[in-house]
């Protein structure tokens, strides 16, 4: 079918289509108002964080479900959007809720997982894939300096006494 002889589009798709996009809009505009929260990017620009925002990918898990396993070699981490979610390492066991960051270290380095993660309640977590990451962070160096300081937070914290 040529394009002069192709059916216009009826205000039923456009309506459709413009209520599709305002939905994209605002849920791009709720995850940077999340990833603002997320110390690993303080300091990060809006627009950055927009173009972070738009490419997250949205996963869903029942409580009891394994999220990552140690051992396990993947290149993505996850921001909590909803839920707890308990990181379990031989040492200690810690509660994470929403707004926290699991498994970054994955998108530093192509080492197995340190840790087990499993979800306590329904989860709803956003998964950042190390090349978005890095694209991220080859636009904006900045980001490098709240992943130093979430490291820096983290490594004190693995050297505190468990009580």
């Amino acid at each position: 079918m040529s394009r002069a002889s192709a059916p216009a589009i009826g205000p039923v798709c456009r309506t459709i289509c413009h209520a599709a996009t305002l939905y994209a809009v605002a849920l791009t505009i709720e995850r940077v108002a999340l990833l603002r929260r997320v110390e690993l990017f303080a300091g990060t620009p809006d627009r950055v964080l927009a173009g972070i925002a738009r490419v997250l990918e949205e996963v869903t898990c029942p409580a009891g479900a394994v999220i990552m396993e140690a051992g396990a070699v993947e290149d993505w981490l996850f921001v909590v959007e909803h839920g707890e979610v308990e990181v379990i390492r031989p040492d200690r066991r810690v509660l994470m809720g929403v707004g926290s960051v699991v498994g970054e270290l994955a998108v530093l380095d192509a080492r197995p997982r340190s840790a087990t993660v499993v979800a306590l309640s329904p989860v709803r977590l956003l998964r950042l894939r190390k090349a978005v990451f890095d694209d991220a962070l080859d636009a904006q160096p900045e980001i490098a300096r709240g992943v130093i300081a979430d490291l820096a937070r983290r490594l004190r914290e693995t050297h505190q006494p468990v009580s």
